[in-house]
C-alpha cells in the first residue's frame, strides 16, 4: 500500500468517525467514498464495508471497489445502492475525489421541500447556485440512474436527493466533508426557522445579490477547510485514534 492510499484510508475512516460523532449516521446505511490514484490503471475507490457502524470503521476495513462493482481488496460486501450513487459521481466528475452521502433529519427534511435549500443565513450563501437537485427514483439499485445523478450534479459542489438526503463532493476528503458539514448546518437552520415561523412570522431570504457576494467571499477562504480538517483529526485522536488502524 502506497502513502497516498494510506492517507486516503485514514482520512476516509476519520470522516466516518466524525459523522458518527456529529450524529449523521443512519445505522448501517449511507456511505462515503474516496477515489484512489489510478496511475494509469482502472479507476477504483474506497467505500465502507456493509455491516459496520460508522463509529467502528477503521482505515484497514475500507474496501477497494472498481467501477464495475468488483471488490478488488477486502473480504466484505458493500451497500449496492451506495455503489450506484458513488460510482455515478466518481465516473462523471474527474475532480470528485471524495463523495459524502448522508440521511440526516435536517437534510431529508429540506429534500422533501419543494423550494429546496433557502437562502436564510450566511452559512446558506456558500451554496448559492452551487447545489443540484436529483429527482427521487426509489432505492438506487438501478445502475441506469447513474447518468441522471451525473446530470443533476453537473459541476455543483453538492446535490439534494429528493425525498432521500444530501450529497457533497470535493477534491479531498477534507473538502467534501467540510462542504457536507456546512450544507447540513444550513439545512438545520432552515428546519429551525420553519418551526419558528408559526410564532415569529414568515422567514425572510437573503437577496440574491447579497447571496452571490457572500458566496464569492466564502469561496476565497476555502483553503481554511484543510485547517479545520486537521483540527478535527486532532479531536478524533484525543477521543479514539483507532480509526487510523
Amino acid at each position: 500500500m502506497n502513502n497516498d492510499e494510506t492517507t486516503l484510508r485514514r482520512d476516509l475512516a476519520a470522516a466516518y468517525r466524525l459523522a458518527a460523532l456529529f450524529g449523521w449516521d443512519d445505522t448501517l446505511y449511507t456511505h462515503f467514498s474516496a477515489r484512489l490514484p489510478s496511475d494509469g490503471g482502472p479507476e477504483r475507490f474506497l467505500i465502507n464495508p456493509f455491516g459496520r457502524l460508522f463509529e467502528e470503521v477503521r482505515a484497514s476495513d475500507l474496501l477497494v471497489v472498481d467501477m464495475q462493482g468488483r471488490v478488488v481488496s477486502g473480504s466484505a460486501d458493500y451497500n449496492v445502492a451506495g455503489f450506484t450513487v458513488h460510482s455515478a459521481v466518481h465516473g462523471g466528475r474527474a475532480d470528485a475525489h471524495c463523495v459524502i452521502h448522508t440521511h440526516t433529519l435536517a437534510g431529508m427534511a429540506v429534500a422533501a421541500c419543494e423550494g429546496g435549500l433557502l437562502q436564510l443565513n450566511q452559512i446558506s450563501t456558500e451554496f448559492y447556485g452551487r447545489v443540484g437537485v436529483h429527482a427521487y427514483e426509489g432505492v438506487a439499485f438501478d445502475l441506469g440512474e447513474r447518468a441522471r445523478i451525473q446530470q443533476a450534479l453537473g459541476d455543483h459542489i453538492a446535490l439534494v436527493l429528493r425525498h432521500h438526503g444530501l450529497l457533497s463532493v470535493g477534491s479531498t476528503v477534507a473538502d467534501a466533508f467540510c462542504v457536507m458539514y456546512y450544507l447540513n448546518r444550513a439545512c438545520e437552520i432552515q428546519l429551525a426557522a420553519s418551526q419558528l415561523a408559526t410564532t415569529a412570522g414568515p422567514v425572510t431570504e437573503i437577496p440574491p445579490h447579497l447571496s452571490q457576494h457572500a458566496c464569492a467571499q466564502l469561496q476565497s477562504v476555502e483553503h481554511e477547510r484543510q485547517i479545520l480538517w486537521q483540527a478535527w483529526l486532532r479531536k478524533l485522536d484525543r477521543i479514539d485514534p483507532s480509526y487510523r488502524d
